[in-house]
């Protein structure tokens, strides 16, 4: 049986100014995708390169319900657990 890897992540604009959360089976394809600008809309119009943060689950369901609640989050909410999260404490990625 294959073994399914599911992902959630955050990418930022390298300035740290706009934030996107997504949702992808395939991590580093969806990240250069990002990066190269095939990602219409949002992420090509504030440059969303950066990718700052990602989860992985086994089970799609539970990835695509983590994906809801943080995008239900405010923005301060957000930077605030990233900041918890990471180390170095997510200086290098967002702006208040």
């Amino acid at each position: 049986m294959e073994n399914r890897q599911f992902f959630v992540y955050i990418m930022t604009s390298y300035n740290g100014n706009a934030m996107y959360i997504g949702f992808t089976n395939n991590l580093i394809r969806r990240v250069a995708e990002h990066k190269s600008g095939m990602i219409d809309g949002f992420t090509r119009q504030y440059s969303i390169h950066k990718l700052v943060y990602f989860e992985q689950f086994e089970d799609a369901r539970a990835a695509i319900e983590r994906e809801k609640q943080l995008k239900k989050w405010s923005r301060a909410k957000k930077i605030g657990w990233l900041k918890r999260s990471i180390p170095h404490g997510g200086k290098s990625f967002c702006r208040n």
